[in-house]
């Protein structure tokens, strides 16, 4: 017997010596090359790139991995508390592995055969995340993660585990980290989190796609009654606060990636820049942050004056047909369609939304538009302008005296809703047929189209060159290109104070007079001449260089070219900022060369800022994860024309608006300079102006150049746009006006002679000029009036 247990206890020992020899092979073989835990102590995650307005707004937000580090002592109380009790409730009591929680996921996964549950702890799931890459569930595996967590707690305080933890966790729609979660679900930062909506986020490590509350919103709230759940057991909440929060609703708004919805032509040029300059592992892994000149208040004025004025322009270019026109058969589907689509996102009043025709009436003079399951009023009023925009294109030509003139039922339109008929108002002072006509429908709409036609603003400070608006075109989410800087259009006439300015430090003030007549060129290699016309064609004989640039007379200005010539002017305009090729001939007097919105407005700019040329900035400062400043801009300026060239040419800019073709300007009641633009056929209209402070150009045209409307020029079809976003701009602002610098006299001169304003002189006008340059003598009798001093040059041909 002696012997038999003898031979149990030998064999007994015997297992458990190879057993722990065993446990020593294996947790020697699998814990050797385990990574280095001293690298967590610096956690140098990839983090979110931001790009800020002038204001501190957040304009766009770059990343590969969407994350925002954020301290733990700025983190809310409950939200730490909610993904403690969730993922790991014995945290502060185990020393980074729970034994507990391992027995019974392994009897878990001994019954299924498969290893289904890892009994993880916060600290384990740190540690698998950011130095164990293999994320093959094997015993090996946990045994390394088991040795590094124990060794993370020894190295590590409970507090930086926990911020390591939630700064470091996906829960998912490419949001790593409880603040850019906070920011991607909510639209707020972490910080402001309440507990229901802290609750939500600590359900999704498990599953984040599982658990989505975009995606499977009741999934999502069933994970948020068992954090609560687990919080209540806890004793961190009671049963009250756990039932308020549970029904309490939340406000999921989700954020796009890598969008940039307030000023996207702005920041996609800043994006563009600082990938050049930075490389894409810096912009978008660094976490930079990036400060910008953009002014978010101007930038919302340009989009809406120019959204405005293309859509004014597109209703004067006529009435293009509905979106499209529906078969009988498909109209239930498109009316299910529809009433889907606003029960979800109902429509506000100034949206534009799609709508079907369902009643014509011309007795009443009004359309009834289906949208969803209500009904709109479109009165004859609101489609007045529905115009056929030519004989060979259909629905009708001429004047809309009738809705049946445009519209037929079964036509699928854009409408703009002007008023909820179902909003209770104020006073309601309606009474007879109207009221009983809105009582049936919901609202009333007017008739829209999408512009075919685009347009471009870029408004820069002058003296700085900070850029605060910029918009590329109508809608960015259709086209990304940017016709504010990528686009090259003939300026036409914007491009004729750069020669007027030259000519002014050629000898020439604004008292020469220049013969407008008939101007034929030499004859060509091919025996053609050039015979510049001005746009009425008319010619006016004797004409003041101030008149000429005012009234944009062509010929007047290909002359002045010609006396200048073309060279000088080419150097002189690339000394202005110009940077495009510009055609060695005399049109180059008409705006023939192609050039940028933003290149012609920055050689404006110089006019405003007394002769000096600035760069346009668009980045002011951009700081490292650190916060440390890895780059600044200031202003970078040289003085390329005199002062006294400057302010002429501001002053004649200045006659352009009250007394030529920029005469719209006038209504902002202020100071401005200005010149209009158009190319002969229509193509391109500008207008490039400014104030004391900002100067601002807009382009309009189509992007595949095809002529625009009858006597759509830059006075009529930009300078609306200009002068709409410059008056909201300055609205409440003091008026100021451009400083004179010294040098500079005024004289009272005859509009016809040039000459000092005599007793004979029927029409004055009071003009600046270079101090010594101002007419010595007074204008005659008008029998007897001779032309000034540039009266040599009016030769009519050559």
């Amino acid at each position: 017997m002696k012997r038999f247990f003898k031979f149990i206890i030998w064999s007994l020992s015997a297992v458990v010596f190879l057993g722990v020899c065993a446990g020593v092979y294996f947790w020697y073989v699998w814990s050797s090359n385990l990574p280095f835990i001293g690298s967590v102590k610096e956690y140098r995650p990839p983090i979110i790139t931001e790009i800020f307005s002038d204001d501190g707004e957040v304009i766009g937000r770059l990343w590969e991995e969407k994350r925002t580090i954020l301290p733990l002592d700025q983190m809310p109380k409950h939200l730490i508390q909610a993904f403690v009790a969730a993922e790991d409730s014995r945290f502060f009591e185990h020393e980074g592995v729970d034994i507990k929680s391992i027995f019974r996921a392994f009897i878990k996964n001994m019954s299924t055969g498969k290893i289904k549950q890892g009994g993880s702890t916060i600290t384990q799931q740190v540690t698998k995340s950011l130095l164990l890459k293999n994320i093959e569930r094997t015993y090996r595996r946990k045994v390394r993660e088991a040795i590094l967590s124990l060794q993370l707690e020894k190295e590590f305080s409970k507090e930086h585990i926990l911020f390591l933890y939630l700064n470091q966790i996906y829960l998912g729609q490419g949001a790593y980290g409880v603040e850019a979660a906070a920011k991607t679900y909510f639209n707020k930062p972490a910080k402001e989190l309440n507990l229901a909506e802290s609750a939500l986020l600590a359900g999704l490590p498990q599953a984040p796609a599982r658990y989505s509350p975009v995606a499977h919103f009741e999934r999502a709230k069933a994970r948020q009654k068992y954090v609560l759940e687990r919080m209540r057991e806890e004793g961190i909440i009671n049963d009250v606060e756990f039932d308020r929060v549970l029904n309490s609703t939340l406000d999921i708004r989700v954020v796009g990636v890598n969008t940039f919805e307030r000023a996207p032509y702005f920041t996609e040029h800043v994006r563009r820049f600082l990938l050049k300059k930075y490389g894409k592992e810096l912009l978008y892994r660094g976490g930079l942050k990036v400060y910008t000149t953009l002014n978010l208040k101007m930038q919302d004025l340009a989009r809406k004056a120019l959204n405005k004025g293309l859509y004014d322009l597109d209703k004067r270019e006529g009435y293009r047909g509905p979106v499209k026109h529906l078969a009988v058969d498909d109209i239930p589907g498109f009316k299910i369609m529809v009433a889907e689509k606003f029960k979800s996102n109902p429509p506000e009043t100034g949206s534009i939304v799609q709508g079907l025709v369902v009643k014509v009436d011309d007795k009443e003079k009004e359309v009834t538009i289906q949208m969803g399951e209500k009904m709109a009023r479109l009165p004859l009023k609101n489609m007045k302008w529905a115009r056929k925009p030519n004989k060979k294109i259909a629905y009708y030509s001429g004047k809309i005296r009738k809705p049946s003139q445009a519209l037929r039922s079964g036509d699928v339109v854009l409408v703009r809703i002007l008023k909820n008929y179902d909003e209770p108002a104020p006073e309601d002072k309606k009474q007879g047929k109207e009221k009983r006509r809105e009582k049936k429908f919901s609202w009333e709409v007017a008739l829209e189209q999408l512009p075919e036609a685009q347009g471009a603003l870029f408004c820069m400070k002058p003296e700085t060159g900070e850029v605060k608006a910029m918009v590329g075109g109508r809608d960015f989410k259709a086209s990304q290109f940017n016709r504010a800087i990528q686009s090259r259009r003939q300026p036409g006439s914007a491009f004729k104070p750069l020669i007027y300015s030259a000519a002014l430090d050629k000898e020439m003030s604004a008292a020469s007079i220049i013969m407008d007549a008939p101007y034929v060129s030499k004859r060509n290699l091919k025996g053609e001449t050039w015979k510049p016309k001005n746009y009425k064609e008319k010619f006016y004989g004797p004409t003041l260089l101030r008149t000429g640039l005012a009234k944009s007379r062509n010929v007047i200005t290909v002359k002045i070219l010609k006396k200048i010539g073309v060279n000088y002017a080419i150097d002189y305009a690339k000394n202005m900022g110009i940077e495009s090729p510009l055609a060695p001939d005399l049109s180059l007097a008409l705006g023939s060369s192609g050039l940028s919105l933003m290149e012609i407005t920055k050689a404006y700019a110089v006019l405003a800022n007394g002769g000096m040329l600035i760069k346009p900035i668009y980045v002011k400062r951009v700081l490292d994860r650190n916060g440390e400043v890895i780059e600044e801009n200031q202003p970078e300026t040289i003085q390329v024309i005199s002062k006294e060239t400057a302010f002429l040419m501001t002053d004649l800019l200045k006659a352009v608006i009250t007394e030529g073709t920029g005469w719209r300007i006038r209504a902002m009641k202020r100071p401005a300079a200005g010149k209009t633009g158009t190319t002969n056929d229509l193509k391109d209209a500008w207008f490039i102006g400014y104030t004391p402070g900002l100067v601002t150009g807009v382009w309009v045209g189509y992007d595949d150049a095809k002529e625009m409307g009858k006597s759509e020029t830059g006075s009529r079809a930009a300078s609306p746009i200009w002068l709409e976003f410059m008056s909201e701009t300055l609205k409440g602002k003091p008026v100021k006006d451009f400083k004179v610098p010294e040098g500079i006299v005024f004289a009272k001169i005859d509009a016809k002679t040039g000459l000092l304003a005599g007793r004979h002189s029927k029409k004055t006008v009071f003009q600046s000029f270079k101090e010594g340059t101002e007419p010595k003598k007074y204008s005659p009798k008008p029998a007897s009036a001779k032309l000034s001093s540039f009266s040599q040059f009016d030769m009519d041909s050559e």
